[in-house]
């Protein structure tokens, strides 16, 4: 009798794509075997960190380049090593990673924080979700922090994302001020955005004393080494020969961004699966590429409000409509008026569209930049989409209320 006879019917057991999924995931922290082109960047990470391996501080340290460069996956690789080695001299090292794109607020960071160092029974002291005021949080942070650690490697994902820099100040003194006496705090902050440090304020940059490292990105060799390295993640022999130099070509064009390279050749898998075909094809990966822009643009504008969507339509359907690729406030508001008249919403002013407009550049869902007019005429900004307009419109007339313009094109 077969094992899986006695195994629920409504689902299968057997995997004809997929040998190890789980190795194409973005959560996936690959060994150093697997990891591809960055070397000096490794060390340079490894470099500012190797103090904690013998329970002293270390360097803080911030890390720009584009999405999919390897920043957070050296980040973490090259600190959850310096956790193992320094376990050889019974140093305690712990490492908390914080998505600010998600977690954006100083008590919540320092809530985090503060939840995954934190060992009660070592500590004395419990963190918990709600109930307690962002001063008392730091209290159970900093007796967390000396109580179960000897160093605490803080890395903050998309740090442009702070709300306040103020946690960025208390972290980086903690010692300086007796916050903490028997530990010590380091910090890895990642952004896009390699501007961002001009933005922090003066008492931030005065107290915050850091290297600083730029990832470049990765190019279409080094992209089919990355992929080539996750070949075990799909059975021998289900990979038609030009599946991984074709994704990786793809996903060069985009800034040689891996992780996008990575979506594609798994989307492109479960394309496969879902046809019941027995291999994967460079058909596949074209339509996986479709599939993982529109998931990734979907990802960027959840949540946002239905104006939002509104003025991105009506900046989507400029670009369709015209050889240019960047337009003034003024020409999206116009064309947005018709939109929002369309759909029955109030239609809101310039000046707010120009703020929505700024709040989705810094969210990357498009790219602003303000132009000058000439000599004593001051200066206006044009914006542009930064994903392609037919995936743009596929993203947005998802949303129920949008729909209708569907209808009318």
């Amino acid at each position: 009798m077969s094992a899986n006879d006695d195994r629920d019917p409504l689902f299968r057991y057997d995997d004809p794509v997929f040998a190890d999924e789980r190795l194409l995931e973005i959560t996936h922290l690959p060994g150093p075997d697997r990891i591809v082109g960055r070397d000096e960047q490794m060390q340079r990470v490894a470099d500012a960190l190797n103090p904690a391996i013998f329970g002293s501080e270390p360097n803080h340290l911030f890390i720009f380049g584009k999405t999919g460069t390897g920043k957070s996956l050296i980040s973490r690789s090259v600190t959850q090593r310096v956790i193992t080695e320094a376990q050889h001299d019974d140093v305690t090292v712990k490492y908390a990673f914080i998505d600010c794109g998600e977690q954006n607020t100083e008590a919540s960071i320092v809530k985090t924080i503060a939840q995954i160092v934190n060992e009660p029974e070592r500590s004395g002291v419990t963190v918990p979700d709600r109930g307690l005021g962002t001063g008392d949080y730091y209290k159970r942070l900093w007796e967390a922090v000396d109580g179960c650690t000897d160093v605490t490697i803080v890395i903050l994902d998309e740090i442009d994302m702070l709300e306040d820099d103020e946690v960025l100040r208390k972290l980086s003194r903690a010692g300086e001020n007796r916050r903490i006496s028997d530990s010590s705090i380091g910090i890895i902050g990642i952004s896009n955005k390699i501007d961002f440090p001009d933005h922090l304020s003066e008492r931030v940059k005065s107290s915050l004393s850091r290297d600083e490292l730029v990832f470049s990105p990765y190019d279409a060799n080094q992209l089919v080494e990355i992929l080539e390295k996750r070949r075990d993640a799909f059975h021998d022999g289900v990979l038609s020969d030009d599946v991984i130099p074709l994704t990786a070509a793809l996903a060069a064009q985009e800034h040689g961004d891996a992780r996008k390279a990575i979506d594609i050749l798994r989307n492109a898998g479960r394309i496969a699966k879902k046809r019941a075909d027995t291999r994967v094809t460079a058909d596949h990966v074209r339509d996986a590429k479709e599939k993982t822009e529109a998931d990734r643009f979907n990802e960027l504008i959840e949540g946002s409000p239905q104006q939002a969507k509104a003025i991105l339509y009506s900046l989507t359907l400029l670009t369709e409509n015209s050889t240019e690729k960047e337009f003034p406030t003024k020409i999206i508001y116009n064309q947005y008026k018709e939109i929002a008249r369309q759909l029955d919403f109030d239609v809101l002013s310039e000046r707010r569209v120009q703020e929505i407009l700024q709040e989705q550049n810094f969210l990357n869902v498009i790219q602003s930049e303000r132009e000058g007019r000439g000599r004593g005429r001051g200066a206006h900004a044009k914006h542009r989409l930064l994903e392609n307009p037919s995936i743009v419109k596929k993203v947005l007339l998802r949303d129920s209320r949008l729909a209708v313009l569907k209808e009318d094109e």
